[in-house]
């Protein structure tokens, strides 16, 4: 009985990239194998070759604008993302400057009001002090 360890594996990888890469390999391949197989005159080779580098050219040029269009449609909606960040980061400055204002505004109420009490308490006591002394006088 042979042990599993024995069997041999195979483990076959692909790349999912764009693809250009292998499209060219392949179509330069299937060309020089088109030539090799194909027993025809220079001129028609030469034709054949042609109309295959078109046919190449038009092909990768495809892929190309492909690969424009999604970069173009990638960068629009980064650009979008970024915008819109942009505005919510913008939009919470001016809440935290408004909020900083407001409570600039209100500690300065307080302060106000923290004086207003001081000096009545102040003013209470010196009358109160000239009440007791006038007090002091007249008893005396």
């Amino acid at each position: 009985m042979r042990d599993h360890d024995e069997v041999p594996t195979i483990v076959i990888e692909r790349d999912r990239g764009s693809g250009v890469g292998t499209f060219l390999v392949g179509a330069l391949v299937g060309a020089g194998l088109a030539l090799l197989f194909a027993p025809k005159s220079g001129k028609e080779t030469q034709e054949e070759l042609r109309e295959r580098a078109r046919e190449l050219r038009d092909a990768a040029e495809a892929r190309v604008r492909e690969a424009q269009r999604l970069i173009e449609e990638r960068l629009e909606t980064v650009r979008d993302g970024v915008e819109d960040r942009v505005e919510r980061v913008k939009e919470a400055v001016d809440a935290g400057r408004q909020a900083a204002a407001d409570a600039r505004a209100e500690l300065t109420d307080k302060l106000e009001r923290s004086k207003a009490a001081y000096r009545a308490g102040i003013e209470a006591a010196r009358e109160a002090a000239r009440e007791g002394d006038e007090a002091d006088e007249a008893q005396a």
